[in-house]
């Protein structure tokens, strides 16, 4: 069974940047479209990015012009780079297949924007 492994979140003040980045299976970015998806407290987890094999990338309203997503297929690795953090994008980040791989879901990566 395959466990993405989320890291790179924290806390930074509103205006602020992070870069998250997600390990996964090469074999994984091959064939699949892969997704960060968000879970604020209380709210159902959405996807907020996502990219195509071909390194095509779409954006959710909420964060485009914000939010950047790449792949680095020699290091098996997806990332989120996240600029001009709000408040609002505190949340717990997951990457995963789109559509969404039930196995694959791994622990996350909590960010928080606060001042």
């Amino acid at each position: 069974q395959v466990h993405l492994v989320e890291s790179g979140g924290g806390l930074v003040q509103p205006g602020g940047s992070l870069r998250l980045s997600c390990e996964a299976p090469g074999s994984i970015f091959a064939r699949h479209k892969m997704g960060w998806y968000s879970q604020a407290p209380g709210k159902q987890r959405d996807l907020v990015a996502v990219i195509t094999t071909g390194g095509i990338p779409n954006y959710a309203d909420s964060v485009k012009g914000r939010f950047t997503i790449s792949l680095d297929d020699p290091k098996a690795t997806v990332y989120l780079q996240m600029n001009s953090l709000k408040p609002e994008d505190t949340a717990v980040y997951y990457c995963n297949t789109d559509p969404e791989t039930t196995a694959f879901w791994g622990q996350g990566t909590k960010v928080t924007v606060s001042s």
